[in-house]
Formats: C-alpha cells, structure tokens, sequence
C-alpha cells in the first residue's frame, strides 16, 4: 500500500524519483524492525533454571576447593551464616558440613542470578568458580555438634508428636496418590544425600520461606523443576510441619523409625 502511494503521487509529479527511493529506503528497514521487536515481545523467553551442568570440568572444579584458601574467605560470611556455620536466626540457612557440590551450585546461582534473594547475589558476584569451590570445601569440613562457644538458633523447638508423626509420613513415604515422592528419596533417609542440599540441620523458618517460594515459582534454580512440582503438591500446612520437623532436628534419624506401625498400616 505504501509503495502504490508513493507511484501514484509520483506519476501526479508530487514526488521526485529519488524522494521515494529515500522513502522506501527508511519507511521499509523500520516497519521490518517493528515487526521483528513486536515478535520478539510476543515470543515468551526459555527459563533455564541454573547454568551449572554437571560435566567432567564442572565436577572437578567444584571438587577440588583449597579448605585453607576458603577459610580466609569466609570472613565476609560469618555475620550471617555463623562463625562455626551456624546461623544464631532460624531465617538464615546453616551451612556447616554441607555437601561441597552443592555450595558450589548454590553459589553459582547466586553469580549468574539464577537464584534471587536480597542479600546474596552482590555477595556472590565478586566471588570466581574457585573461590566457591574454596568456600564450599570450607563448609563441607565444618562440624556439626554443638560448640558453646557458638550462638546457633538450631534446633528449634519441636513440634507436637501428632504432627511430627504426619511430617514423618511424608520424609519417609511421601503421597503415592498425589505423586509426592519421599523427601528421603532425593535428600536422604537421614536427610543428606551427595549432591543435594543437607536437611539434617537445617534452620526451621528456613526451610519454610524455600519451599513456599519453590511452591509460588518465586525460586526457580532447581534442575527438571524436581522442587517446584513437589512443593506445589504440598499444602501450606503441609510444608510449615516439614519445616518443623527438619528444625527441630528430627532429619538426623530415620523417619520410618518414628512413624507407629498403625500409621503405616493406613498408608
């Protein structure tokens, strides 16, 4: 339609020849960069949920962390996590004697923002692949009983026997009718498995605020959406009493150990 315009007031001697040659030579590009920004806008982005990919080179490096180097680094660590990686707020996650595989995922998702949080991500963008790999070899050697010279906040208090019992079910058998898989089967039947994120003794509020924000889509770093699609099978109540139940300290033992077997018979 443009081009019949510009032919037609041309032919009237309205335009000169190369008026409409500078025209076209503009009007088209724009309309064509137009359409291409509008696609583009239309075209929903791919979330990719973490830029670590579990390779030879990646195992290696996350591996091989120097425990003294990361020991220096960790001094901008303590105020929240703890002197000994215990933190004295049931908000912040401990991180002593974590699996060393999974500080460094966790890190690196913080570097690339792949994991939002307030704090967290300014902290984990001056830090290199080795710095991680030095603080997550730190952490992992960190031990986890009690110290009295430190201030940690865990564990929290436990809760009733009765809803104990309910979170127990759920750590150790999951929900076969609403496809819930055990906690056990991916973070261990005494909540620390290779490679995944340690439950044993972590901070109850903690373990809430993650997995209502892995429930709502607001933490999206978890590799097949394995956190998200259990999450948001489990109801609010559901996810407080596992809260609980890691704070108080209950994922160090067996969870089949502490479910009657009248309970069981009904599952």
């Amino acid at each position: 339609m443009l081009r019949d315009s510009l032919r037609r007031r041309l032919r009237g001697g309205h335009l000169s020849q190369f008026t409409v040659f500078v025209l076209l030579g503009v009007t088209v590009p724009v309309m064509l960069a137009a359409t291409f920004v509008q696609l583009r806008t239309e075209t929903p982005a791919i979330h990719v949920p973490s830029n670590v990919a579990w390779t030879e080179k990646t195992l290696d490096i996350a591996s091989n962390g120097d425990a003294f180097r990361g020991s220096l680094l960790v001094k901008r660590c303590d105020h929240c996590h703890g002197v000994e990686g215990f933190s004295d707020r049931p908000t912040t996650p401990n991180l002593a004697s974590l699996d060393r595989l999974a500080v460094w995922k966790e890190l690196q998702d913080f570097h690339y923002g792949k994991r939002i949080s307030p704090v967290m991500p300014p902290i984990a963008a001056i830090l290199s692949a080795r710095d991680s790999a030095d603080l997550a070899a730190y952490y992992s050697m960190l031990p986890t009983f009690p110290d009295p010279q430190d201030n940690r906040s865990f564990p929290q208090a436990a809760p009733d026997p009765a809803q104990t019992n309910r979170s127990a079910l759920l750590v150790a058998l999951g929900d076969a009718q609403r496809g819930i898989p055990p906690c056990q089967s991916c973070h261990g039947p005494v909540a620390t498995v290779k490679a995944a994120p340690s439950l044993a003794t972590q901070n109850s509020d903690y373990v809430a605020n993650q997995l209502d924000r892995f429930a709502s889509g607001a933490r999206a770093n978890d590799i097949n959406m394995a956190m998200r699609i259990v999450a948001s099978q489990l109801t609010p109540d559901e996810r407080y009493l596992l809260a609980q139940y890691y704070g108080a300290g209950f994922g160090r033992f067996p969870a089949g150990a502490t479910i009657p077997q009248g309970m069981k018979d009904m599952k």
